[in-house]
């Protein structure tokens, strides 16, 4: 064989990673693969005292990694930002406000939201309106 033919094709052992370039490539802690493996959601093998992972089987665990904005509730997706629902944390981001004062805008009934399962949902109709009444506040506020 020569020389060419051996650096064109890949070998098995350079696609072949460690927890810690696991964990960089995820951009997740070396402890958050660990649980991975132990939980059996990641295909790794333990050569004497080192974990070994395929980046074909590291490549699997990111495509079915649990993902908040992959919820689904009665067959729908729950944050459907096409339709204009959105999470808690979406409209804290989007009005550059703490997660918290929305969760208390809810509760005491400035904010329309409703709930779908353990989750809450916002419209961005209610948004808009939440945000306009904030401006208001503020404009007084200032005035006085």
């Amino acid at each position: 064989m020569s020389k060419n033919k051996d650096t064109q094709t890949e070998t098995p052992e350079s696609k072949l990673v460690s927890i810690t370039e696991a964990a960089k490539l995820n951009k997740v802690t070396r402890q958050a693969i660990y649980v991975a493996i132990k939980l059996n959601k990641l295909k790794a093998r333990k050569e004497t005292t080192r974990w070994t992972i395929h980046l074909d089987d590291l490549e699997a665990y990111r495509n079915q990694k649990y993902s908040r904005s992959k919820s689904v509730f009665n067959g729908e997706l729950l944050f459907d930002n096409g339709k204009g629902y959105y999470s808690v944390n979406q409209v804290a981001k989007i009005l550059s406000v703490p997660a918290q004062k929305i969760y208390y805008a809810t509760r005491i009934g400035v904010l329309k939201a409703h709930r779908k399962g353990a989750a809450w949902v916002i419209h961005d109709e209610d948004v808009k309106m939440y945000h306009e009444n904030l401006a208001k506040k503020k404009s007084t506020r200032k005035a006085s």
